[in-house]
Protein backbone atom coordinates (compact mmCIF):
# COMPACT_ATOMS: atom_id res chain seq x y z
CA UNK A 1 0.00 0.00 0.00
CA UNK A 2 1.57 3.25 -1.13
CA UNK A 3 0.62 5.28 1.90
CA UNK A 4 2.30 6.76 4.95
CA UNK A 5 0.56 6.13 8.27
CA UNK A 6 0.06 8.75 10.97
CA UNK A 7 -1.53 8.00 14.34
CA UNK A 8 -2.51 10.97 16.48
CA UNK A 9 -2.08 9.71 20.05
CA UNK A 10 -0.98 12.81 21.93
CA UNK A 11 -4.18 13.71 23.74
CA UNK A 12 -5.69 13.00 27.12
CA UNK A 13 -9.37 13.04 28.04
CA UNK A 14 -10.90 14.74 31.07
CA UNK A 15 -13.98 12.58 30.49
CA UNK A 16 -11.97 9.53 31.57
CA UNK A 17 -11.33 11.18 34.93
CA UNK A 18 -8.81 9.37 37.10
CA UNK A 19 -8.14 6.78 34.40
CA UNK A 20 -6.28 9.29 32.24
CA UNK A 21 -4.11 10.70 35.04
CA UNK A 22 -1.50 7.97 34.55
CA UNK A 23 -1.55 7.49 30.80
CA UNK A 24 -2.65 8.76 27.41
CA UNK A 25 -6.01 7.51 26.18
CA UNK A 26 -4.27 5.55 23.43
CA UNK A 27 -2.44 3.56 26.12
CA UNK A 28 -5.62 2.41 27.90
CA UNK A 29 -5.77 -1.40 28.28
CA UNK A 30 -8.36 -3.19 26.16
CA UNK A 31 -9.56 -6.82 26.47
CA UNK A 32 -7.00 -7.59 29.15
CA UNK A 33 -3.85 -7.91 27.05
CA UNK A 34 -3.96 -5.06 24.53
CA UNK A 35 -3.62 -1.28 24.40
CA UNK A 36 -6.04 0.89 22.47
CA UNK A 37 -3.37 2.01 20.01
CA UNK A 38 -2.77 -1.64 19.02
CA UNK A 39 -5.95 -1.58 16.94
CA UNK A 40 -4.87 1.35 14.76
CA UNK A 41 -1.33 -0.02 14.45
CA UNK A 42 -2.59 -3.50 13.52
CA UNK A 43 -4.99 -2.12 10.92
CA UNK A 44 -2.10 -0.28 9.28
CA UNK A 45 0.19 -3.31 9.46
CA UNK A 46 -2.47 -5.64 8.05
CA UNK A 47 -3.10 -3.10 5.25
CA UNK A 48 0.63 -3.18 4.36
CA UNK A 49 1.36 0.37 5.44
CA UNK A 50 5.11 0.08 5.96
CA UNK A 51 5.95 3.44 7.53
CA UNK A 52 3.97 4.75 10.51
CA UNK A 53 4.51 7.79 12.72
CA UNK A 54 2.87 8.03 16.14
CA UNK A 55 2.50 11.52 17.64
CA UNK A 56 2.62 11.42 21.45
CA UNK A 57 2.52 14.16 24.07
CA UNK A 58 0.20 13.83 27.08
CA UNK A 59 1.37 11.34 29.76
CA UNK A 60 3.41 9.61 27.09
CA UNK A 61 5.75 7.47 29.22
CA UNK A 62 3.74 4.23 29.26
CA UNK A 63 2.70 4.67 25.63
CA UNK A 64 6.29 5.26 24.53
CA UNK A 65 7.40 2.17 26.45
CA UNK A 66 4.72 0.13 24.75
CA UNK A 67 5.95 1.36 21.35
CA UNK A 68 9.64 0.84 22.12
CA UNK A 69 10.00 -1.80 19.39
CA UNK A 70 8.34 -1.89 15.97
CA UNK A 71 8.67 -5.66 15.56
CA UNK A 72 5.40 -6.49 17.32
CA UNK A 73 3.44 -4.84 14.49
CA UNK A 74 5.94 -5.85 11.78
CA UNK A 75 7.13 -2.34 10.97
CA UNK A 76 10.84 -3.15 11.39
CA UNK A 77 11.88 -2.97 7.74
CA UNK A 78 14.71 -1.30 5.85
CA UNK A 79 12.14 0.73 3.93
CA UNK A 80 9.75 1.92 6.60
CA UNK A 81 9.47 1.52 10.34
CA UNK A 82 7.67 2.89 13.39
CA UNK A 83 8.53 6.46 14.44
CA UNK A 84 7.64 8.25 17.68
CA UNK A 85 7.32 12.00 17.19
CA UNK A 86 7.06 14.27 20.21
CA UNK A 87 7.20 18.04 20.78
CA UNK A 88 10.77 19.24 20.33
CA UNK A 89 12.38 22.54 21.21
CA UNK A 90 14.13 24.02 18.18
CA UNK A 91 15.48 27.40 17.15
CA UNK A 92 12.13 28.21 15.56
CA UNK A 93 9.71 26.53 17.99
CA UNK A 94 9.48 26.04 21.75
CA UNK A 95 5.80 25.09 22.21
CA UNK A 96 3.89 21.90 22.85
CA UNK A 97 1.61 20.54 20.16
CA UNK A 98 -1.25 23.04 20.06
CA UNK A 99 -3.53 20.73 18.14
CA UNK A 100 -3.59 17.83 15.70
CA UNK A 101 -2.57 19.96 12.72
CA UNK A 102 0.16 21.68 14.70
CA UNK A 103 1.57 18.29 15.73
CA UNK A 104 2.04 17.36 12.07
CA UNK A 105 3.24 20.84 11.17
CA UNK A 106 5.97 20.74 13.82
CA UNK A 107 7.14 17.52 12.17
CA UNK A 108 6.63 18.68 8.58
CA UNK A 109 10.11 17.47 7.63
CA UNK A 110 8.98 13.90 8.29
CA UNK A 111 6.25 14.34 5.70
CA UNK A 112 8.55 16.09 3.23
CA UNK A 113 11.24 13.41 3.50
CA UNK A 114 8.78 10.58 2.90
CA UNK A 115 8.03 9.33 -0.59
CA UNK A 116 4.62 7.67 -0.27
CA UNK A 117 2.01 9.48 -2.42
CA UNK A 118 -0.80 9.14 0.15
CA UNK A 119 -1.24 9.62 3.90
CA UNK A 120 -3.58 7.64 6.15
CA UNK A 121 -4.32 9.49 9.41
CA UNK A 122 -5.96 7.78 12.37
CA UNK A 123 -6.71 8.71 15.95
CA UNK A 124 -5.20 6.45 18.61
CA UNK A 125 -8.19 6.30 20.97
CA UNK A 126 -10.51 4.11 18.89
CA UNK A 127 -11.06 0.35 18.74
CA UNK A 128 -11.62 -0.92 15.21
CA UNK A 129 -10.27 -3.18 12.46
CA UNK A 130 -10.09 -1.73 8.97
CA UNK A 131 -8.83 -2.70 5.54
CA UNK A 132 -7.24 0.63 4.70
CA UNK A 133 -6.31 -0.61 1.23
CA UNK A 134 -10.01 -0.73 0.32
CA UNK A 135 -10.48 2.76 1.72
CA UNK A 136 -7.55 4.05 -0.35
CA UNK A 137 -8.96 2.47 -3.51
CA UNK A 138 -12.30 4.11 -2.76
CA UNK A 139 -10.49 7.44 -2.33
CA UNK A 140 -8.81 7.02 -5.74
CA UNK A 141 -11.99 5.89 -7.50
CA UNK A 142 -13.88 8.91 -6.19
CA UNK A 143 -11.07 11.27 -7.23
CA UNK A 144 -11.37 12.66 -3.71
CA UNK A 145 -9.20 15.34 -2.16
CA UNK A 146 -10.00 14.01 1.34
CA UNK A 147 -11.81 10.84 2.38
CA UNK A 148 -13.24 10.53 5.90
CA UNK A 149 -14.26 7.17 7.33
CA UNK A 150 -17.61 7.29 9.09
CA UNK A 151 -19.92 4.98 11.00
CA UNK A 152 -23.45 5.04 12.34
CA UNK A 153 -23.70 4.77 16.11
CA UNK A 154 -26.54 3.70 18.36
CA UNK A 155 -27.97 6.82 20.02
CA UNK A 156 -29.12 4.73 22.99
CA UNK A 157 -25.53 3.67 23.78
CA UNK A 158 -23.52 6.79 22.98
CA UNK A 159 -24.07 10.47 22.30
CA UNK A 160 -23.25 11.44 18.68
CA UNK A 161 -22.64 15.02 19.86
CA UNK A 162 -19.26 14.06 21.27
CA UNK A 163 -18.04 13.34 17.73
CA UNK A 164 -18.08 15.11 14.41
CA UNK A 165 -21.55 14.61 12.88
CA UNK A 166 -21.68 14.20 9.10
CA UNK A 167 -24.33 14.74 6.46
CA UNK A 168 -23.79 13.18 3.04
CA UNK A 169 -25.48 13.16 -0.34
CA UNK A 170 -26.52 10.00 -2.18
CA UNK A 171 -23.01 9.69 -3.66
CA UNK A 172 -21.41 9.87 -0.20
CA UNK A 173 -19.98 13.33 -0.79
CA UNK A 174 -19.85 15.16 2.53
CA UNK A 175 -22.18 18.14 2.71
CA UNK A 176 -21.35 19.19 6.27
CA UNK A 177 -19.26 18.20 9.26
CA UNK A 178 -20.46 19.58 12.58
CA UNK A 179 -17.62 19.02 15.04
CA UNK A 180 -18.87 18.21 18.55
CA UNK A 181 -22.19 20.08 18.24
CA UNK A 182 -24.27 21.07 21.26
CA UNK A 183 -27.00 18.82 19.89
CA UNK A 184 -26.47 16.20 17.18
CA UNK A 185 -28.66 16.31 14.09
CA UNK A 186 -27.95 12.68 13.17
CA UNK A 187 -26.02 9.56 14.12
CA UNK A 188 -23.46 9.40 11.27
CA UNK A 189 -20.15 10.26 12.92
CA UNK A 190 -16.54 10.83 11.97
CA UNK A 191 -14.33 7.92 13.07
CA UNK A 192 -11.12 9.97 12.95
CA UNK A 193 -9.64 8.12 9.94
CA UNK A 194 -8.63 10.21 6.91
CA UNK A 195 -6.88 9.71 3.57
CA UNK A 196 -5.39 12.42 1.38
CA UNK A 197 -2.37 13.00 -0.82
CA UNK A 198 0.84 13.69 1.08
CA UNK A 199 1.71 16.81 -0.91
CA UNK A 200 -1.81 18.14 -0.47
CA UNK A 201 -1.54 17.62 3.30
CA UNK A 202 1.80 19.47 3.40
CA UNK A 203 0.24 22.37 1.49
CA UNK A 204 -2.71 22.52 3.90
CA UNK A 205 -0.48 22.36 6.99
CA UNK A 206 1.79 25.16 5.76
CA UNK A 207 -1.19 27.38 5.05
CA UNK A 208 -2.78 26.65 8.44
CA UNK A 209 0.47 27.36 10.26
CA UNK A 210 0.82 30.77 8.62
CA UNK A 211 -2.75 31.62 9.64
CA UNK A 212 -2.38 30.35 13.22
CA UNK A 213 -4.82 27.45 12.85
CA UNK A 214 -3.92 24.26 14.69
CA UNK A 215 -6.78 21.74 14.51
CA UNK A 216 -6.93 19.27 11.62
CA UNK A 217 -10.70 18.86 11.53
CA UNK A 218 -12.04 22.25 12.57
CA UNK A 219 -9.40 24.45 10.96
CA UNK A 220 -8.44 22.48 7.85
CA UNK A 221 -11.01 19.89 6.79
CA UNK A 222 -14.27 21.69 7.63
CA UNK A 223 -13.45 24.82 5.55
CA UNK A 224 -12.76 22.59 2.53
CA UNK A 225 -16.21 20.97 2.54
CA UNK A 226 -18.19 22.42 -0.33
CA UNK A 227 -15.11 23.71 -2.13
CA UNK A 228 -13.11 20.46 -2.60
CA UNK A 229 -14.02 16.81 -3.13
CA UNK A 230 -14.47 15.54 0.44
CA UNK A 231 -16.07 12.10 0.53
CA UNK A 232 -17.25 9.76 3.25
CA UNK A 233 -16.32 6.09 3.40
CA UNK A 234 -18.49 3.85 5.57
CA UNK A 235 -16.24 1.89 7.91
CA UNK A 236 -17.51 -1.70 8.09
CA UNK A 237 -17.58 -3.69 11.30
CA UNK A 238 -17.07 -2.62 14.88
CA UNK A 239 -15.86 0.84 15.91
CA UNK A 240 -15.74 2.45 19.34
CA UNK A 241 -14.14 5.56 20.80
CA UNK A 242 -13.08 4.92 24.42
CA UNK A 243 -12.62 8.51 25.60
CA UNK A 244 -15.35 8.37 28.29
CA UNK A 245 -15.69 6.07 31.30
CA UNK A 246 -18.92 4.52 30.02
CA UNK A 247 -17.53 3.97 26.51
CA UNK A 248 -14.32 2.45 27.87
CA UNK A 249 -16.24 0.07 30.13
CA UNK A 250 -18.72 -0.87 27.40
CA UNK A 251 -15.93 -1.57 24.89
CA UNK A 252 -14.19 -3.96 27.27
CA UNK A 253 -17.48 -5.70 28.04
CA UNK A 254 -18.05 -6.15 24.30
CA UNK A 255 -14.98 -8.40 24.18
CA UNK A 256 -16.75 -10.91 26.42
CA UNK A 257 -18.89 -11.79 23.38
CA UNK A 258 -17.52 -14.69 21.36
CA UNK A 259 -18.35 -13.18 17.97
CA UNK A 260 -16.49 -10.01 18.97
CA UNK A 261 -13.33 -11.97 19.87
CA UNK A 262 -13.52 -13.97 16.66
CA UNK A 263 -13.91 -10.77 14.64
CA UNK A 264 -10.76 -9.16 16.08
CA UNK A 265 -8.54 -12.14 16.90
CA UNK A 266 -9.71 -15.04 14.72
CA UNK A 267 -8.02 -16.00 11.47
CA UNK A 268 -5.86 -13.62 9.45
CA UNK A 269 -5.48 -9.89 10.03
CA UNK A 270 -5.60 -10.22 13.78
CA UNK A 271 -4.70 -7.57 16.37
CA UNK A 272 -1.10 -7.52 17.56
CA UNK A 273 0.47 -6.17 20.72
CA UNK A 274 3.75 -6.04 22.58
CA UNK A 275 4.59 -9.43 24.10
CA UNK A 276 5.31 -9.74 27.82
CA UNK A 277 7.04 -12.35 29.94
CA UNK A 278 4.33 -13.07 32.51
CA UNK A 279 3.46 -16.73 33.14
CA UNK A 280 -0.01 -18.03 32.21
CA UNK A 281 -2.88 -17.20 34.54
CA UNK A 282 -3.05 -19.49 37.57
CA UNK A 283 -6.35 -20.76 39.01
CA UNK A 284 -5.98 -22.12 42.51
CA UNK A 285 -8.34 -24.44 44.36
CA UNK A 286 -11.60 -22.61 45.02
CA UNK A 287 -11.34 -20.38 41.96
CA UNK A 288 -14.41 -19.91 39.78
CA UNK A 289 -14.47 -18.09 36.44
CA UNK A 290 -17.50 -17.48 34.20
CA UNK A 291 -17.61 -15.52 30.93
CA UNK A 292 -14.46 -13.52 31.63
CA UNK A 293 -11.10 -12.61 30.12
CA UNK A 294 -8.13 -13.33 32.38
CA UNK A 295 -4.76 -12.05 31.17
CA UNK A 296 -1.36 -13.59 31.79
CA UNK A 297 0.26 -13.25 35.21
CA UNK A 298 -3.06 -13.32 37.10
CA UNK A 299 -3.56 -15.49 40.19
CA UNK A 300 -7.19 -16.33 40.93
CA UNK A 301 -8.37 -17.69 44.28
CA UNK A 302 -11.93 -16.32 44.25
CA UNK A 303 -14.82 -15.89 41.79
CA UNK A 304 -14.79 -13.88 38.56
CA UNK A 305 -17.95 -13.32 36.52
CA UNK A 306 -18.53 -11.24 33.38
CA UNK A 307 -15.29 -9.32 33.88
CA UNK A 308 -11.99 -8.40 32.24
CA UNK A 309 -8.80 -8.78 34.28
CA UNK A 310 -5.63 -7.28 32.87
CA UNK A 311 -2.14 -8.58 33.52
CA UNK A 312 -0.81 -9.50 37.00
CA UNK A 313 -4.07 -9.22 38.96
CA UNK A 314 -4.23 -11.12 42.25
CA UNK A 315 -7.67 -12.13 43.53
CA UNK A 316 -7.81 -13.35 47.11
CA UNK A 317 -9.82 -16.19 48.63
CA UNK A 318 -13.61 -15.75 48.92
CA UNK A 319 -13.39 -12.53 46.91
CA UNK A 320 -15.75 -11.80 44.03
CA UNK A 321 -15.28 -9.70 40.90
CA UNK A 322 -18.44 -9.21 38.89
CA UNK A 323 -19.22 -7.05 35.83
CA UNK A 324 -15.94 -5.16 36.23
CA UNK A 325 -12.70 -4.19 34.50
CA UNK A 326 -9.57 -4.62 36.61
CA UNK A 327 -6.47 -2.93 35.21
CA UNK A 328 -2.97 -4.33 35.58
CA UNK A 329 -1.09 -5.21 38.77
CA UNK A 330 -4.06 -4.87 41.15
CA UNK A 331 -4.07 -6.80 44.43
CA UNK A 332 -7.56 -7.71 45.67
CA UNK A 333 -7.45 -9.06 49.21
CA UNK A 334 -9.57 -11.83 50.72
CA UNK A 335 -13.34 -11.49 51.24
CA UNK A 336 -13.63 -8.43 48.99
CA UNK A 337 -16.46 -7.74 46.54
CA UNK A 338 -15.97 -5.68 43.36
CA UNK A 339 -19.04 -5.13 41.20
CA UNK A 340 -19.77 -2.75 38.29
CA UNK A 341 -16.38 -1.07 38.69
CA UNK A 342 -13.23 -0.11 36.85
CA UNK A 343 -10.25 -0.54 39.17
CA UNK A 344 -7.17 1.55 38.36
CA UNK A 345 -3.84 -0.24 37.99
CA UNK A 346 -1.33 -0.94 40.78
CA UNK A 347 -3.93 -0.51 43.50
CA UNK A 348 -4.53 -2.61 46.59
CA UNK A 349 -8.09 -3.36 47.68
CA UNK A 350 -8.07 -4.29 51.35
CA UNK A 351 -9.85 -7.30 52.78
CA UNK A 352 -13.55 -7.47 53.64
CA UNK A 353 -14.43 -4.35 51.62
CA UNK A 354 -17.17 -3.80 49.07
CA UNK A 355 -16.70 -1.70 45.95
CA UNK A 356 -19.92 -1.40 44.00
CA UNK A 357 -21.21 0.75 41.19
CA UNK A 358 -24.60 0.41 39.55
CA UNK A 359 -25.70 -0.77 36.14
CA UNK A 360 -26.31 2.85 35.18
CA UNK A 361 -23.16 4.36 36.70
CA UNK A 362 -19.82 2.58 36.68
CA UNK A 363 -17.61 3.31 39.68
CA UNK A 364 -13.93 4.08 39.11
CA UNK A 365 -11.87 2.75 42.02
CA UNK A 366 -8.46 4.27 42.73
CA UNK A 367 -6.69 2.78 45.76
CA UNK A 368 -3.04 3.40 46.52
CA UNK A 369 -2.82 1.42 49.76
CA UNK A 370 0.57 -0.17 50.43
CA UNK A 371 0.32 -3.94 50.32
CA UNK A 372 2.51 -4.59 53.34
CA UNK A 373 -0.04 -2.80 55.52
CA UNK A 374 -2.74 -5.43 54.84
Amino acid sequence: MKALGIILAGGGSSRLGDLSKKRAVAAMPIAGSYRCIDFALSSMSNSHVQKVAVFTQYNARSLNQHLSSSKWWDFGRKQGGLFLLTPTVTTTNDSWFRGTADAMCQNIDFLRDSHEPYVVISSGDCVYKADLGKMLQYHIDKNADITIAYTQIDNTLDNPARFGVLTLDKDNKILSLDEKPAEASGNIVNTGIYIMRRRFLIELLNRADKEGRYNLVQDIIVPLIGTRNVYGYELPGYWSNIATVDAYYRTNMDFLKQDMREYFFGGYNSIYSKETDEPPAKFNEGASVRNSLIASGCIINGAVENSVLCRKVYLGSNSVVRNSVILGDVYISDNTVVENCIVESRGTLRSARQYKGTDGKIRVVVESNERYLI
